[in-house]
């Protein structure tokens, strides 16, 4: 992947990211606390993947990014433990 499309491909995944988030704001709102979740979850999975693109990792599953996001970021302290045991905690409820 060219360096331009893999950019435009991580703006894409932040700002879906985004979009979940604040979709699983409205749904904590209204107490529809599984699809909240659902929402959070796919929240951070976009956002997890736009960072291991930043990185040139690349993934084809959900399971894919969990373990490759624990391995690169969360193994060698980059990202907070227990950041990635609320990520594999949201992996496992939605």
């Amino acid at each position: 992947m060219k360096s331009s499309e893999r950019d435009a491909y991580i703006k894409y995944r932040i700002e879906k990211a985004g979009e979940n988030y604040e979709v699983a704001l409205l749904l904590i709102e209204n107490e529809k606390w599984n699809s909240a979740i659902n929402r959070l979850y796919y929240a951070a999975y976009y956002a997890i993947g736009g960072l291991l693109l930043k990185f040139e990792i690349e993934t084809k599953t959900h399971t894919g990014v969990k373990t490759q996001f624990f391995l690169h970021f969360v193994k060698t302290g980059k990202i907070a433990m227990d950041l990635g045991k609320l990520y594999a905690d949201l992996f496992d409820w939605r």
